[in-house]
C-alpha cells in the first residue's frame, strides 16, 4: 500500500516582547493550509514596569530580554528556523521607552534578531485578521454591533464592528500593569482599589461610548487575563472556539481577585507575578466596558498576537482579501468625512489599480502597493474640505493626520505622498517630507502618482464614461483604449498634460485612443 507523499511546509517564528513577558511561538505552515503550532515559550520580563514608571529601561531589563531572546535564538536554531522566517515585534512596553533605539540595537548585536516596527494601526490590521476565522465560524454572533477589546499591559485596544465592518478603532494609554503602577503609591485593598481602579477605567470608557454614540452592543474580548478567567469560570473552554461567560460571574471572580495581594493571587493560581499583577485591572476593565455597552454575556475568543501574526505570516487565500475591503472601506468613510466626490474618486481608483495591474512590467512594484495606490486614488481630493486652492497639499496634510484602519505609519506617509502628487508639480527638492523618505520609497511614491495622475486624467470629464481601459505595450508607446468609447478627445488633452510625469519618469509616450463600440442590429 502506497502512502501519500507528506505536505510540504515552512516552519515560521513570532517572538512577541510585551510589557510583562517575552513570549514565543513556533508553527509550521503547510501547502494546504494547515498551520500546526508548537509548544509556545514564556519568560518573565518586566519591560512595562520600567518603561511606564521610569520612561526607559534599565540596564538590568534590558540584559534580562537579551538573555530571554538568546535562549529563544538556540531554540529557532534547533528548529531550523531561519531569521528571514521569524518576525519580532514588540508593543507598548518598548515604543515609549525613550531608550528604544538602544535596545533595539542591543538586541540586534546580541541575538541577531530584529525588532520590526509595529504601531497601533498594524496592531488593529492583524488583531482583526486573527478574528476573522470566529466571524466566519460564527456568523450569528457578529449579526449586531459588536465591542472587541483587548487590555494588554500598557495600552487597551479597542475596536467596534458593525456586521463585521470595522466602524473605528483605537487605541488607549490604559493597560492593566500601567493602571496598578498609578496606584502602587495608595495603601489600598478590596473594595478601595476597585474603587480607585474603576474610576480611572470610566475616563476611558466615557471616550469610547462617545465615540460609538452610547451604543449597546456585543462584547468580545481578547487576551491571556480573560482567557484565564474564562477557564476558572467555565472549567475548560474550547481551543478553537468562542466562550461566553454570564457578565454576573465575571464580575464575582473579578471582585475575588481584588481582594487578594498579587504574591498571593500568584501562589492560589500558579501564575507569574507579572502575570498575577495584570490580572485584576484586565479583567476589570472588561467588565466596566462590558457593562457599558449593556451586554449581560461575554465572548471570549482564544486566539493571542502571536496567532494572528502567525495567520498573517501563512499568506492564506481569504485572509488578505476582507482585510483589504475594511482598508479601502475606512478610506471611504474618511473621505465621507471631508466630503470627498465619491463617485469620482472611486472611478479614479478603479481605473488606478487596473493600470497598475497592467503596468506591473513596467513599474516592478510589489502588488501590496496595489492597496497604497488605491487609497490615495479614494482620498487624492480630500484636501478639497479646506481649500481648492493648494488641495493637494492639503490632502497631504489631512491624510497624515487621520485614522485610517490597517494602515501603518510608513505606509500612511506613502498614501499622503502619492495623493499631494496627483497634480502640479511633481517631486523637487525642497519638498521637506519626500526627502524624508528613503530612496526606494521615494521612487515608489512617483511611480505611484504618476500613475494616479494617468488615471485621474481618465476621468477628467468626472462623469464616469470611461469604465476601463487596455493597455497595449507598443515598441515606442504604450496605447490606452478606453473599452467601449467613441470619443475621448477630452480626455487626450488631459493627459497631455496629467500624463507627462509618467512619461519622464518611464521614458515612453501615452497614446489614448477610443474603442471599438459594439454593432447593434437595428
Amino acid at each position: 500500500m502506497n502512502s501519500s507523499p507528506p505536505v510540504p511546509f515552512r516552519r515560521v517564528a513570532v517572538i512577541d516582547i510585551g510589557a510583562s513577558s517575552v513570549r514565543m511561538q513556533i508553527a509550521e505552515i503547510f501547502e494546504d493550509g494547515r498551520i500546526v503550532k508548537h509548544s509556545p515559550c514564556a519568560q518573565a520580563v518586566s519591560l512595562g514596569k520600567d518603561s511606564f514608571s521610569k520612561g526607559s529601561i534599565s540596564r538590568s531589563t534590558m540584559e534580562d530580554c537579551v538573555n530571554v531572546l538568546n535562549v529563544y535564538r538556540g531554540i529557532l536554531e534547533e528548529n531550523k528556523i531561519e531569521l528571514t522566517n521569524v518576525r519580532v515585534v514588540a508593543t507598548s512596553g518598548l515604543r515609549e521607552a525613550s531608550n528604544r533605539l538602544a535596545f533595539q540595537d542591543r538586541v540586534s548585536i546580541a541575538t541577531g534578531l530584529t525588532i520590526e516596527p509595529f504601531d497601533a494601526a498594524e496592531l488593529h490590521r492583524v488583531t482583526y485578521l486573527g478574528l476573522l476565522p470566529f466571524i466566519q465560524k460564527n456568523p450569528e454572533v457578529f449579526d449586531s454591533d459588536m465591542a472587541v477589546c483587548e487590555v494588554g499591559g500598557g495600552t487597551t485596544e479597542f475596536i467596534f464592528l458593525k456586521q463585521i465592518d470595522v466602524h473605528f478603532c483605537r487605541t488607549f494609554r490604559m493597560g492593566s500593569l500601567r493602571l496598578r503602577g498609578s496606584l502602587e503609591s495608595v495603601d489600598a485593598l478590596g473594595e478601595h482599589m476597585r474603587h480607585l481602579m474603576e474610576t480611572r477605567i470610566q475616563s476611558a470608557v466615557q471616550q469610547i461610548q462617545h465615540l460609538v454614540h452610547d451604543s449597546t452592543a456585543g462584547y468580545l474580548a481578547m487576551g491571556g487575563d480573560i482567557r484565564f478567567a474564562a477557564k476558572q469560570i467555565l472549567g475548560t473552554i474550547p481551543a478553537l472556539e468562542l466562550s461566553s461567560i454570564p457578565l454576573a460571574k465575571l464580575d464575582k471572580f473579578t471582585d475575588s481577585i481584588l481582594q487578594l495581594e498579587p504574591d498571593q493571587i500568584a501562589a492560589k493560581y500558579r501564575l507569574s507575578l507579572p502575570e498575577a499583577q495584570s490580572l485584576g485591572p484586565a479583567l476589570l476593565t472588561h467588565l466596566i466596558l462590558a457593562k457599558s455597552f449593556g451586554t449581560e454575556t461575554i465572548h471570549v475568543a482564544p486566539t493571542n498576537l502571536r496567532d494572528s501574526l502567525i495567520r498573517d505570516m501563512s499568506g492564506q487565500e481569504g485572509t488578505s482579501q476582507p482585510i483589504g475591503t475594511q482598508i479601502i472601506r475606512s478610506a471611504e468613510l474618511l473621505g465621507k468625512k471631508y466630503d470627498v466626490d465619491a463617485a469620482h474618486a472611486s472611478q479614479v481608483a478603479t481605473l488606478a489599480c487596473s493600470l497598475f495591474e497592467q503596468l506591473e512590467f513596467l513599474h516592478g512594484l510589489p502588488r501590496r502597493m496595489q492597496i497604497i495606490i488605491h487609497v490615495a486614488a479614494l482620498l487624492h481630493e480630500c484636501g478639497t474640505f479646506v481649500s481648492s486652492r493648494s488641495h493637494h497639499k492639503h490632502s497631504m496634510y489631512l491624510i497624515l493626520n487621520s485614522e485610517l484602519f490597517g494602515i501603518g505609519e510608513k505606509d500612511q506617509e506613502l498614501i499622503a505622498l502619492v495623493a499631494r502628487y496627483h497634480r502640479r508639480a511633481t517631486p523637487q527638492p525642497n519638498h521637506e517630507i519626500y526627502l524624508q523618505l528613503s530612496p526606494l520609497n521615494r521612487i515608489i511614491v512617483a511611480k505611484l502618482a504618476s500613475i494616479l495622475r494617468v488615471a485621474k486624467a481618465l476621468d477628467a470629464s468626472r462623469t464616469q464614461r470611461i469604465t476601463s481601459v487596455t493597455v497595449e505595450n507598443l515598441p515606442r508607446s504604450l496605447r490606452l483604449t478606453a473599452d467601449g468609447i467613441r470619443d475621448v478627445s477630452s480626455e487626450q488633452v488631459e493627459l497631455k498634460q496629467d500624463g507627462q510625469m509618467f512619461q519622464d519618469l518611464f521614458g515612453t509616450r501615452l497614446e489614448l485612443v477610443p474603442g471599438k463600440i459594439p454593432e447593434t442590429n437595428e
